[in-house]
């Protein structure tokens, strides 16, 4: 079964390099939006995971996962802020409010992958969500 990833980010770019890196995983099915307002309705659909950039039209990242997670239905879903706002001030206030990683632009996708995959296997309940064990992923990186 693969996981659903909703990836946010109002450059177009960046979207499609990682819908094209996570869908060759064979591991990812790919939602995409490009700015807060669509990530909110796209939510509600229950991705597995989020991918978050900070910086966007309608409602920002921050915005985005304050709202996600005081909705109940919303509120379990991991969220990984991907952003080029790198001062620590910035990484904090984004764990702060309820962000499972943070990630600073520019970084390599494989990159972005392997963080995806660590933070599902600390927040998945469901032994079957589970992706491959760790032996199996060091023989494939």
């Amino acid at each position: 079964m693969k996981l659903k990833i909703l990836v946010v980010d109002d450059e177009k770019d960046i979207v499609d390099i990682l819908k094209y890196n996570l869908e060759r995983e064979n591991e990812f099915e790919v939602i995409t939006a490009c700015n807060g307002k669509d990530a909110i309705e796209l939510a509600n659909d229950s991705p597995d995971l989020i991918i978050l950039d900070i910086m966007m039209p309608e409602l920002n990242g921050y915005e985005v996962c304050k709202k996600l997670k005081h909705n109940p239905e919303t509120s379990g879903i991991p969220v990984i802020f991907l952003t080029a706002k790198e001062n620590e001030i910035d990484e904090i206030l984004g764990l702060e409010i309820g962000a499972d990683d943070y990630i600073s632009k520019p970084v390599s996708p494989r990159k972005v992958i392997a963080r995806i995959k660590s933070v599902i296997r600390r927040s998945s309940t469901e032994p079957e969500k589970h992706l491959r064990s760790s032996k199996e992923l060091n023989s494939t990186i």
